[in-house]
């Protein structure tokens, strides 16, 4: 057997192990040394693949692919930076625990650390943002090293899911010839003898008494708080609603939730808690003697603030798997058992009485009155009534991908009372603004109808994500909220008028993007909004909708009545001369 042979059917069994494995996607960067890997799974019939020249943009188009399916989606890529580049996105998927099997192709080890060209030291070149890391054996297709590979492939599968998901990485040293023979009839594994399965994995619940001790002390609270924060599981926000109406419990819940998009306006659902919240009276108000948090740590500032002013609360936070996602650090209690059962199991239990019936009233009482607030019309077109027309024209069952910065808060703010069903997403891992359009564009390759709520910065940051989408016919609109870059200096322009703001701060955050838009819809008034907002109707490919906001200040205040206490809401502005 030849080295081309060896070659062929070494790789060839671990792609095939990678698609008995559960895989169904590969993202290809192609180049000279991945050339074995990148050839094999594109001749697999059971793989899709998606040729994506830059590797940065290609691990996040897999990122955001693998959030969509909630399955382990490959990247391969050739050595040297082609792999560095795949870093921001691995970063992102080790905070948000996404599923990527990253596959670096590298110089064989008689050609490292000796100046030859295109190799730098990839071993365990992400460190601990990888869940497993392994140096690959060079090909050879002996009955040992085929069945080595296959259990690698499968292995790096399951890693890749096990627990907290996140990515694992391969590193595959190749010699020259890298030409796979394609013509060789086995390259495939025949049978399914020898390949070993690390699938079957059982669900963290409590025990019986643990349980029972669980519910006997959150029910006897007065005054009890279900926080949901980002999280991609749809049956563990159904769950959760179901038990809150059962308890009386307000749930706060993050627009990551889910809890807000199941496509039924629940009472028990307070979508407006981080407008509520900023009120230092009604922070004090609504102190809670509980709270138990699903999911990580919601986006809202305000609810920061809320829950360490309520230290003397008992908090619980549950966990699927393992981890310590508590940043206020407030003494908490951690429970690890896989939500969904867990409140399963909780509504099976009997209901106790309730021992503060306005307790849900109250926090009924101030959402409704925010929420009425916040869907006024304003007379001009705002960053808030864009997003509220938007989420009217979505179509149902779709996806919506937010970035990061304002573009999340906005969501945050106005994303109420909603009767639609979609799935939303975001990369909340890291919180960067890079990847953005590459994410959603990644997701929509999952068949899914897709739309982009970005800033303009986050949209200028990634353009070349727009690529894949136009290549593959992908189905996205975008929604570019263009205020000049100013989301990024409003914490700034806080601090100082600007007739004090000194040159280097407006340099750096102050007309970052002065270019215009020509070949985009452009949208400057609620006229022009509605009509443009029929694009996210599943009826074209890709749409760029602009709009062109002009900042100013528009602070509105809550009306004393419900409660007897007044609410800023969190749309203020900042006026064109930079005054407060």
């Amino acid at each position: 057997m030849n080295h081309t042979e060896h070659l062929t059917k070494y790789i060839g069994q671990f792609v095939d192990a990678l698609w008995r494995g559960g895989m169904t996607d590969v993202v290809i960067s192609p180049g000279s040394r991945s050339t074995p890997l990148a050839m094999l799974c594109t001749e697999h019939d059971g793989l899709n693949e998606w040729i994506i020249i830059d590797e940065r943009s290609a691990a996040f188009f897999a990122l955001g692919l693998a959030k969509q399916t909630k399955r382990p989606v490959g990247l391969i890529c050739t050595s040297g930076t082609a792999a560095a580049n795949y870093f921001p996105a691995i970063v992102e998927a080790y905070y948000s625990r996404v599923p990527l099997v990253v596959m670096t192709a590298d110089r064989p080890h008689e050609l490292r650390d000796v100046g030859a060209p295109q190799a730098i030291e990839q071993i365990k070149l992400y460190g601990d943002y990888v869940k497993w890391f392994q140096e690959m054996a060079l090909p050879e297709a002996t009955q040992g090293m085929l069945e080595y590979v296959r259990n690698k492939a499968v292995r790096a599968i399951h890693m890749a899911k096990e627990g907290n998901a996140g990515a694992v990485h391969l590193n595959f040293p190749l010699r020259e010839p890298l030409i796979p023979d394609l013509e060789m009839p086995d390259k495939w594994l025949e049978k399914q003898e020898g390949l070993s399965a690390f699938h079957t994995e059982g669900q963290k619940q409590l025990p019986a008494e643990d349980l029972q001790s669980l519910t006997n002390e959150w029910q006897s609270a007065s005054k009890g708080l279900f926080v949901c924060g980002p999280q991609p599981d749809r049956d563990l926000a159904a769950q959760l609603v179901k038990l809150a109406a059962k308890w009386g419990w307000p749930i706060l819940a993050d627009p990551l939730s889910q809890v807000r998009s199941l496509g039924g306006t629940e009472d028990v659902v307070i979508e407006t808690y981080d407008a509520v919240l900023k009120e230092p009276q009604l922070r004090e108000r609504f102190k809670p003697d509980v709270i138990v948090r699903f999911g990580a740590m919601p986006v809202s500032k305000s609810y920061l603030f809320f829950v360490k002013e309520a230290a003397s609360a008992k908090h619980y936070i549950v966990e699927p798997s393992h981890g310590h996602r508590e940043p206020a650090g407030l003494p908490s209690q951690f429970i690890y058992a896989d939500p969904v059962i867990l409140c399963k199991a909780l509504n099976e239990q009997p209901a106790l009485p309730k021992h503060h019936s306005q307790w849900l009233e109250q926090w009924q009482s101030a959402n409704q009155t925010a929420a009425g607030i916040l869907q006024q019309d304003p007379d001009i077109l705002t960053e808030g009534q864009a997003v509220r027309m938007m989420v009217d024209a979505l179509p149902e069952n779709s996806t919506l991908y937010v970035g990061n910065s304002m573009a999340i808060r906005d969501l945050d703010s106005f994303l109420v009372h909603n009767h639609k069903s979609f799935e939303v997403l975001a990369n909340r891992g890291a919180n960067g603004i890079d990847g953005m359009i590459s994410s959603g564009v990644g997701a929509a390759a999952a068949k899914k109808r897709v739309t982009l709520l970005l800033g303009d910065l986050s949209f200028f940051h990634d353009m070349n994500g727009l690529l894949a989408a136009k290549h593959y016919e992908l189905d996205v609109t975008i929604l570019l909220i263009n205020n000049n870059g100013a989301v990024s200096s409003r914490s700034c322009l806080r601090l100082k008028k600007a007739s004090t703001l000194k040159p280097c701060l407006a340099r750096l955050f102050i007309l970052i993007l002065a270019i215009q838009l020509h070949y985009m819809i452009l949208i400057t008034s609620l006229l022009k909004m509605k009509p443009a907002c029929s694009m996210l109707l599943p009826t074209a490919i890709i749409n760029v909708v602009r709009v062109l906001w002009k900042s100013r200040q528009t602070v509105k205040t809550m009306p004393r009545g419900t409660g007897n206490c007044g609410l800023i809401l969190p749309v203020r502005m900042i006026n064109n001369s930079g005054e407060i």
